[in-house]
């Protein structure tokens, strides 16, 4: 293996990034592949990126932008694959991890219950919409990177905004209550 050499600030650089940005690109990817387990792995795979590229990285832009562009290639990439990955077990029910220094089990529900019609909100929509909503509100990035990003002009990217968040708030406003 050809590792770059370790520059002076290059370990803390990069541990500053995964304690500051971490929960930000875990967030950003989870709201695309919808598993907790492959959010984890792609953000794995997000900070090794951008560790083996540390030579390479200039100060141009916020790091928090940097990553999340890597973590949107790796979900594009993901997403190019066409992998279909099932999270139940033999009789049907999710599968998830045991968790500690949670909320109370009926906090735990009623984040759960949120997440998930917003989850199913968001796949209602197209998947530019989804993915410059996420950047713009999850990620933080300013329309002209996300448009760089996407690789779309800027009024396109504002359109599919505008757009997204209309549906969004017709689809949660329009549920029944039950």
């Amino acid at each position: 293996m050809n590792e770059p050499s370790l520059q002076s600030g290059d370990a803390e650089r990069v541990s500053a990034w995964v304690r500051e940005y971490g929960g930000a690109v875990r967030g950003f990817l989870l709201g695309i592949v919808r598993r907790a387990d492959v959010a984890d792995d792609l953000t794995q795979e997000v900070f090794w990126r951008a560790w083996r590229a540390r030579d390479q990285y200039r100060e141009a832009g916020t790091p928090r932008a940097y990553l999340l562009k890597i973590a949107d290639r790796l979900a594009c990439d993901r997403a190019r694959g066409n992998r279909r990955e099932v999270h139940l077990d033999d009789d049907g029910w999710e599968v998830v991890a045991p968790e500690c220094d949670e909320p109370a089990p009926h906090e735990r529900l009623s984040q759960r219950e949120s997440q998930s019609k917003m989850a199913a909100a968001l796949d209602l929509l197209t998947p530019l919409q989804r993915r410059v909503l996420l950047l713009r509100y999850y990620g933080e990035m300013e329309f002209a990177d996300i448009a760089k990003q996407c690789q779309s002009p800027l009024g396109t990217v504002l359109s599919h905004c505008h757009r997204g968040l209309k549906a969004l708030k017709k689809i949660l406003t329009d549920e029944d209550p039950a």
